[in-house]
């Protein structure tokens, strides 16, 4: 605030001297169109006070909703770590179950039984269909 004072009185001071300079009917004018000068810096200054405290207020909004997506981020990491250890665990009990003849017989009839099944399934209803339908 003290520096637009001190601007001002510089100001002052430098158009005061130039009064001198000119004659009468000319010093009026020329302190009108100081003052209306003055009065649309003034308005310009308010203005651009306006925009750096809207521009503070966004940038401040922004920066909360980087920190709110970044908690968010860090949380959907850790979620996806977590599920990489559960896979990773379950594909251990796999391999393990895989690496056994005995288990492997088991899962090779399991999966012939549920061909067999999807197999009977689409026959009966092709055959229904055609009865019926």
């Amino acid at each position: 605030m003290s520096y637009r004072r001190d601007n001002r009185a510089s100001r002052n001071s430098l158009f005061d001297n130039l009064d001198g300079i000119e004659e009468g009917g000319l010093r009026a004018s020329s302190s009108y169109s100081r003052d209306i000068d003055e009065l649309e810096n003034e308005k310009s200054i308010n203005s651009l006070q306006e925009r750096v405290v809207f521009l503070k207020r966004l940038t401040g909004d922004i920066h909360d909703e980087v920190q709110s997506h970044n908690r968010i981020l860090d949380r959907m990491g850790n979620g996806m770590d977590s599920a990489r250890g559960i896979m990773s665990g379950t594909m251990d009990r796999f391999k393990m179950v895989f690496e056994k003849k005995y288990s492997r017989r088991t899962c090779k009839l399991v999966g012939y039984f549920v061909l067999s099944f999807f197999i009977i399934y689409y026959l009966f209803r092709f055959l229904m269909y055609y009865m019926y339908g």
